[in-house]
């Protein structure tokens, strides 16, 4: 009589499957929430203000949830921008209206759902769920994480975006006009000039297509690096002392490695420095997936060769 071992519970690959398709609902859910709970504390924000400014507040505040609102029921590229510009502007919504005089529990109501929902925005899984819904025919597209430098500057110029599309517009409607027009033209300014910037980062992916596979990185490649899949040697987690060229940005934490059997050619991003940009031609090179294993098991289950 024979004992069979014990089978110790792992994690798998179907429970993360679940995680993920459920990832969707828990945005839209907390989206709701910002909505249905937390509008408490911007009407306390702006009870003791004129008319004018409780009619701006409200009309920016459902004009934002709209647009989000909207993304992520249509999950596309431009998607994933709006609801990662838009829902952290509940979160500063929520700090306006404690600095406002709201009370304590009514900013509560806005504040938690609404960091859960940016923190459930982004998550690499909301990156690949709404990229994907873009693709097409058979491909996978796998979000890239941001360059360090790149996503910095992203951040500084949302918080100065934010300050000024909110506090722009309210200046007009308490009638401070001299304040109020040069912030509201900054806020324009910003809106037109930075979010297709804020935009090209959505649009960074590892794509794999039958044919092989595909760097689509408008931030840091002047063009799309294309390399079939007869040219591709291996597909592995990067070593530290690598000599691959870099398309990360750079980026930090894992990095995929990927090596061809002939030299291939690509283009860094135009810069001040470099106006035409600058050609390499390289047999490994280096991208950083936002989930390295996933790239890689993806790219196995095509059949590509890992390392």
């Amino acid at each position: 009589m024979s004992t069979a071992d014990p089978v110790t519970p792992q994690p798998s690959i179907s429970t993360k499957s679940a995680a993920a398709r459920a990832l969707p609902w828990v945005v839209r859910l907390a989206w709701v929430a910002v909505a249905v709970v937390g509008g408490t504390a911007l009407e306390a924000a702006v009870a003791e203000r004129s008319a004018a400014v409780a009619w701006v507040t409200g009309i920016g505040a459902w004009a934002i949830f709209a647009m989000v609102a909207i993304a992520v029921l249509i999950p596309s590229v431009l998607s994933l921008t709006v609801a990662r510009v838009g829902t952290p502007l509940a979160l500063a919504a929520a700090v306006g209206s404690a600095f406002a005089g709201a009370p304590a529990a009514d900013v509560g109501l806005l504040a938690v759902p609404a960091l859960v929902a940016v923190a459930a925005v982004f998550t690499a899984d909301t990156g690949r769920w709404m990229v994907q819904a873009s693709a097409y025919g058979d491909e996978d597209r796998l979000p890239l994480r941001s360059p360090a430098a790149t996503g910095a500057a992203a951040v500084i110029s949302w918080f100065v975006w934010t300050a000024a599309i909110i506090s722009g517009p309210l200046l007009l409607a308490a009638q401070n006009v001299i304040v109020g027009i040069p912030v509201t033209l900054v806020a324009i300014a910003a809106t037109v000039f930075v979010a297709p910037r804020w935009h090209q980062m959505s649009r960074r992916w590892l794509v794999l297509v039958p044919a092989g596979l595909v760097i689509h990185d408008p931030v840091v490649l002047a063009d799309t690096l294309m390399v079939r899949t007869d040219q591709l040697t291996g597909i592995g987690l990067a070593r530290a002392d690598t000599g691959a060229a870099d398309l990360t940005g750079p980026a930090s934490g894992h990095v995929v490695e990927i090596s061809t059997r002939e030299s291939v050619s690509t283009v860094f991003a135009f810069t001040p420095s470099e106006p035409n940009g600058k050609a390499i031609h390289m047999t490994s090179f280096l991208v950083a997936p936002s989930r390295p294993g996933e790239a890689l098991k993806r790219a196995s289950a095509r059949k590509l060769p890992i390392t």
